[in-house]
């Protein structure tokens, strides 16, 4: 199923403490979340792999970033 995902830049604690730029994704079925460090487009593409992985529904989806 295809379904859409909402794609925000945003500031991301490190492991250090320290605020960092990054990026979250959001499935706007279930409105689960993952996050990742950079903002460019494989930091996007890592996240939307991390729903398909983490889908707490264990659909297969296929992710399409909001535009």
């Amino acid at each position: 199923m295809k379904v859409e995902c909402e794609v925000r830049l945003c500031k991301i604690e490190n492991e250090r403490g320290f605020q960092q730029d990054g990026v979250r994704v959001t499935c706007s079925r279930c409105g689960h979340t993952t996050q990742s460090f950079g903002t460019s487009e494989k930091s996007i593409k890592r996240c939307i792999m991390l729903l398909k992985e983490e889908c707490p529904q264990a659909e297969s989806n296929y992710y399409e970033p909001d535009t």
